[in-house]
């Protein structure tokens, strides 16, 4: 479904990827972790263009993306859903405009964006928003809305660039729980870059780990966190032991020194 091969890109001295290699199969759901400034977030933009990769090969359902024009990637890039770390909403549209703008303009006509728009933003939970401007929505319900403007193209791809790092810890449930729900349903292929570790756990059918803009690990959730094979990977499940170890003392009244 989505090919990665040889992916390689440099911002002036800095190597953001290098030689990065992934096949992801139809219907599969992919988490992206590593250590901040590994290359995650240049890897996944590079799916779309929107960082344009040096070299390498980047193959969706079939089509080379990497030699489009601007045109034939255009179109492709309506299969190809992208959830950003910012809502990027329009202030002064209402949510249902911030989901169907997209369409209209791609030619679909107002009432059958309309009907789309509403359809979206029922799959995250925000129907009775529809007429909410981003002011009046909380962080949470703005990342969903942004979901919904993904969803309207009902892509086969969809593309997560760390959803929940704009939002206040107490927000980030409700983003992850929408996310939990898509990847349940297979409603498309995901890959997702994200710090979340519990989302990761629970929903991932595979992890892969960058250090340096490269791949250093990557398997199921139980290999990847409980017998890793890299310093990344010793280093999370490090952190998911101290947190087991913190939520059980907090279970019985007991404070860590």
């Amino acid at each position: 479904m989505l090919t990665i091969q040889n992916l390689y890109k440099r911002f002036g001295n800095l190597v953001a990827v290098d030689d990065f290699n992934l096949h992801v199969e139809q219907g599969e759901t992919v988490v992206l972790m590593g250590p901040s400034g590994c290359g995650k977030s240049t890897t996944i933009r590079t799916i779309n263009r929107l960082v344009e990769p040096d070299s390498g090969i980047i193959t969706v359902s079939g089509t080379e993306i990497t030699g489009l024009t601007t045109e034939e990637l255009r179109r492709v890039r309506k299969r190809i859903g992208f959830v950003f770390q910012q809502f990027n909403l329009i202030g002064r549209l209402t949510a249902v405009e911030n989901v169907m703008l997209g369409l209209v303009m791609d030619g679909i006509p107002r009432e059958v964006a309309y009907d789309k728009a509403i359809e979206a933003l029922t799959k995250v939970g925000l129907e009775n928003r529809a007429e909410h401007k981003s002011a009046e929505m909380s962080g949470g319900q703005q990342q969903r809305v942004g979901i919904a403007r993904a969803l309207a193209f009902e892509p086969e791809l969809m593309l997560w660039d760390e959803p929940t790092a704009s939002l206040d810890p107490i927000l980030v449930r409700e983003v992850l729980v929408i996310m939990e729900e898509l990847a349940k349903y297979r409603a498309s292929t995901m890959l997702v870059v994200t710090h979340e570790i519990s989302f990761a756990i629970h929903v991932a059918d595979r992890i892969v780990l960058m250090d340096k803009g490269r791949i250093v690990e990557e398997g199921i959730p139980e290999t990847v966190f409980g017998s890793p094979v890299s310093h990344v990977g010793e280093q999370y499940k490090e952190l998911i032991e101290y947190q087991q170890i913190t939520n059980a003392r907090t279970l019985t009244g007991k404070n860590i020194v």
